[in-house]
């Protein structure tokens, strides 16, 4: 995703921000991540963006030339990071550990990064018009070749069989609630910070479900 300011050139182009277009440019994307992860990129305008990041739309503008180029820009620097928990899953290392540290890197950016979670999340159910190419290469590859890593420590009798890929989704769906349904979580539990206790939960449920069943009575 190449990207662009108002005048057509790429930003990779051009020499450094200075301070001030550094904080601006900041600021803009800072609203942009607001507006779109609260109303989705239909909801979102420009205007909501500009008054967030507290600049005049005009001053946006120079920054970047449309809603789509702010929306491009931040997929673009969301998945970046948003692959790296499952990158970092090591083949030499033990199995059940592995797994499970994952698992809490992805309940952490859901602590650290709700919004950028809801972004990624209103993409995805409408369709992902912006990031398909990648979820079906860069995104496919990379779980395949961890799921082939899970397939061969199940092999090895060092955690319990079960589909990998299922595994790897299921969490996806586990923590990734935490940053989705937010609102409904909160109101269930009151005043009660809902990670406090996920780590726990998620600690002892897959390191029961991963435990292999020769290991069950110990």
């Amino acid at each position: 995703m190449p990207r662009f300011l108002a005048h057509g050139k790429k930003m990779d182009d051009l020499p450094p921000l200075t301070r001030i277009q550094t904080r601006n440019r900041s600021a803009i994307m800072s609203g942009g991540l607001d507006a779109f992860s609260t109303a989705g990129f239909k909801g979102a305008t420009l205007d909501q963006i500009a008054d967030a990041a507290g600049l005049s739309k005009p001053n946006l503008l120079y920054y970047f030339p449309s809603k789509e180029a702010i929306y491009a820009a931040l997929l673009e620097e969301l998945l970046k990071t948003w692959l790296d928990p499952l990158r970092t899953l090591d083949p030499n290392g033990n199995p059940i550990e592995e797994i499970l540290a994952y698992a809490h890197r992805k309940l952490a950016m859901s602590r650290d990064f709700p919004r950028e979670s809801r972004l990624f999340a209103n993409e995805i159910l409408a369709g992902a018009p912006q990031i398909h190419a990648v979820l079906a290469g860069p995104l496919r590859t990379l779980v395949d070749e961890k799921a082939q890593i899970m397939r061969g420590w199940m092999d090895a009798g060092l955690i319990r069989k079960s589909d990998p890929h299922h595994l790897i989704f299921s969490i996806w769906a586990l923590t990734q609630h935490y940053a989705d349904f937010d609102v409904q979580v909160r109101a269930v539990l009151g005043d009660v910070d809902p990670f406090s206790g996920a780590d726990t939960f998620v600690d002892h449920l897959y390191r029961t479900l991963l435990q292999p069943p020769d290991q069950d009575h110990l």
